[in-house]
């Protein structure tokens, strides 16, 4: 057993620990738990009383190749005594190169390719959105709802689910048009799958008339599977329209991949499962394996549009982040690792099958390859979102030694993300404690 709780969780120092967090740092700075970490390896993290927990969060999908990845430290360790940093805007550190040449030459599509580097996913994708209107010399964008891209203003401006996020930040950028995504969980009854799809590329169809001029787009952007909105993977022929209308109408088509990428459903990205190339590709979260690090990686004659000095910051492409994101990367599109990835997938899919067959109040299983979700609802007919089991599973389930994280548009989803390192017999370990929890909070409901 790799658990082992010394105290309850939280126990005495973890809850010193946040009582220093409420007293130093922001309200409004949200946490899953309240466990105070001291050391992590792998797929397991040591709190301040000494609790050893399994990381089913993996830092919303950060540590896809574990904590503390040896190949990685060493790779830092070796630049840390060399030079920290020196500001690409000033000289060129050889690691920014190095990364760039990197991803230039792994991210889908055949054609020229160039990457800008940043420091996080809003940065990597207010960057895109930035450069598509540059290059494009057009305003509007068209992103869609269930999706989440950031933090910043412009883009908190395309972030879905407003209460949580969005409430009290505005007034937001201008020129954004939200339209609808598929979700195929969610579809109405009287739809077969095909038809339901159908109807989505009909309705983005009527948009193009009815809210939107086309030719006024600089960009499409989009997630290929939705994280925050819940692990919803977008539907080949979904992405096939909006490609066929980007190519229309000279629109920049931008995929979102900061939590969906880097390996997590089986393949590099996730867009190379159906087969539709982006312009323009974001990348952050597990890239650096635990760094600050992101990529916007793209075709050359989009990416060099901006004049000189129109793109880049003081740190983007900081030569530590980076040596950390060429390992991390090398690991991540290795055939070994994309294996492990799909068996991880494998293992976790069809115990959550089964809890399905178990469990009234599971409404719904879904994912692709290692990022896997749960549903909760009150009743699976009516589908209705059932927020309250969900926080109280999560509470059960930390207390009990793993931890997780919530999803979905209705906050009702629990993710499952874990390292990928992590063993057979912990990932069974893990989903027994998360099992038990949905035991727990169903029984108390039938009484």
């Amino acid at each position: 057993m790799t658990i082992n709780l010394k105290t309850a969780i939280p126990g005495p120092k973890s809850i010193e620990m946040m009582l220093r967090r409420k007293n130093a740092m922001p309200a409004g700075l949200a946490k899953s738990t309240e466990v105070a970490v001291v050391s992590a390896e792998g797929g397991v993290v040591t709190d301040a009383d000494g609790n050893t927990l399994l990381d089913f969060a993996g830092g919303i999908g950060m540590m896809n190749i574990g904590h503390g990845n040896k190949q990685v430290i060493d790779a830092m360790k070796e630049q840390l005594d060399k030079y920290i940093h020196i500001c690409s805007l000033v000289a060129t550190p050889e690691p920014y190169v190095e990364l760039a040449e990197l991803l230039n030459s792994l991210t889908p599509g055949n054609f020229p390719k160039k990457t800008l580097l940043a420091n996080s996913g809003s940065e990597a994708v207010e960057n895109a959105v930035n450069i598509a209107r540059y290059y494009t010399k057009r305003s509007a964008v068209i992103c869609f709802e269930g999706g989440y891209h950031g933090r910043t203003l412009l883009t908190l401006s395309l972030t879905s689910k407003y209460a949580l996020f969005k409430k009290g930040f505005g007034p937001y950028v201008s020129d954004i048009v939200r339209l609808p995504a598929p979700n195929m969980y969610r579809k109405p009854n009287q739809f077969t799958d095909e038809e339901y799809i159908n109807f989505c590329i009909q309705q983005f169809e009527t948009a193009m008339i009815a809210q939107i001029d086309p030719d006024s787009v600089a960009a499409i952007i989009i997630e290929p599977v939705q994280g925050e909105g819940g692990f919803i993977p977008m539907p080949k022929q979904f992405l096939q329209k909006l490609r066929a209308v980007a190519d229309a109408h000279g629109i920049v088509l931008i995929f979102d991949e900061i939590q969906c990428g880097a390996g997590r459903t089986g393949k590099l990205f996730a867009c190379e499962h159906v087969g539709v190339v982006p312009d323009i590709i974001c990348m952050a979260k597990s890239i650096g394996a635990g760094m600050p690090i992101s990529a916007i990686t793209g075709k050359a004659q989009i990416i060099d549009a901006p004049h000189l000095g129109g793109v880049g910051g003081t740190y983007g492409g900081n030569p530590l982040a980076c040596v950390a994101a060429i390992e991390a990367i090398k690991i991540l599109s290795s055939d070994a690792f994309l294996a492990r990835v799909n068996h991880v997938g494998n293992l976790i899919t069809s115990t959550l099958n089964n809890w399905k067959n178990k469990y009234a109040c599971i409404g719904d299983v879904r994912g692709l390859g290692a990022m896997l979700l749960v549903e909760f609802v009150k009743d699976r007919n009516t589908k209705e979102p059932d927020v309250e089991i969900a926080m109280e599973i999560i509470k059960d389930a930390v207390s009990h030694g793993i931890i997780l994280i919530r999803a979905g548009l209705y906050s009702n989803c629990i993710r499952l993300l874990p390292p990928i390192v992590m063993t057979d017999e912990q990932l069974a370990e893990g989903l027994q404690v998360l099992e038990n929890a949905i035991q727990r909070a169903q029984e108390k409901r039938a009484k």
